[in-house]
């Protein structure tokens, strides 16, 4: 795949996962390689302050110490701006990154095959890579839904029943 070519859908489970580096905060970085050993839940979303997205996000950050049970680590990704995704999350008090898919806009979302260039935003997905940086479970949701965590916790038990196996 050259640097333009980007897949047409979601990446499925199996796939390696494309690496990252984008702003967590005007002045910080978060790469895929940081999450190296560890499982990742990945939550691309549409738009901070959108009520959907809001809520989205806001259910992530209680069911947080859910996915901290199964060693995994969540970042939400949409195609706002660090300083957007700085006040989102202070004023919905998140305990995880939100990072910036900004410039260049939805790089990231494209790679994932989760970007909608009608809206210019990437589309409601979520991802998890385990610890190898592969791709276990992917989920494109409507737009106007939220997709839960009931796929997330489902993905993230089977691993770890696998590795317990």
């Amino acid at each position: 795949m050259t640097t333009t070519e980007y897949p047409t859908r979601a990446l499925e489970p199996g796939t390696a996962a494309p690496g990252f580096d984008l702003r967590s905060t005007p002045d910080q970085s978060v790469s895929l390689a940081d999450f190296g050993g560890r499982r990742l839940v990945m939550a691309f979303y549409p738009a901070d302050w959108s009520p959907i997205c809001t809520d989205q996000m806001s259910l992530y950050n209680e069911v947080l110490p859910e996915f901290k049970r199964y060693a995994a680590e969540l970042v939400g990704i949409s195609i706002d701006h660090a300083w957007c995704h700085v006040a989102f999350a202070q004023h919905r008090n998140l305990h995880f990154p939100l990072l910036a898919d900004f410039h260049p806009k939805g790089e990231v979302a494209q790679r994932y095959g989760v970007y909608d260039d009608g809206t210019g935003m990437s589309k409601r997905a979520l991802f998890v890579v385990d610890e190898g940086g592969t791709i276990r479970w992917s989920y494109v949701s409507p737009v106007g839904v939220n997709p839960g965590a009931d796929g997330i916790l489902i993905a993230l038990e089977s691993m770890a029943r696998e590795k317990a196996a």
